[in-house]
């Protein structure tokens, strides 16, 4: 039996460049993340696109003991957060890099670390 893969977003505008992006209203500042047409702030069409140097804070965690998809039962425990990056956006991922997950908290600083696949890289955290 092949060893199992990890679940990927099913998205068309994927790509494999390790950038993390977002987007800023030019008119009133809104930091704006996931991508979308107009700010949530002011509803501006007019949004730049900005570069997240892709480190950040533990907003908050959680540890994960039990999984029941293939790709994360061996990796149990593991810990997931919510990330507040330096720039504003907020992202969840998995934090990796400890050897215990009980040791991420919040306010601890983190990094990307990108974990490559055939079609895309999937953001990862580490302790920066």
């Amino acid at each position: 039996m092949a060893d199992p893969t990890r679940p990927l977003p099913n998205l068309r505008d994927l790509d494999k460049v390790q950038r993390l992006t977002y987007q800023q209203c030019a008119v009133c500042g809104t930091v704006v993340f996931y991508r979308r047409r107009r700010c949530t702030g002011c509803l501006s069409a007019n949004l730049a696109w900005k570069e997240s140097a892709g480190e950040g804070t533990v907003y908050t965690c959680s540890i994960v003991r039990q999984s029941y998809h293939p790709f994360f039962r061996g990796m149990a425990p593991y810990a997931v957060a919510w990330i507040d990056l330096d720039e504003g956006p907020r992202l969840v991922s998995n934090v990796v890099g400890v050897e215990d997950p009980s040791s991420v908290h919040i306010g601890m600083r983190v990094k990307i670390r990108w974990d490559e696949h055939e079609a895309l890289c999937v953001p990862l955290l580490e302790p920066a």
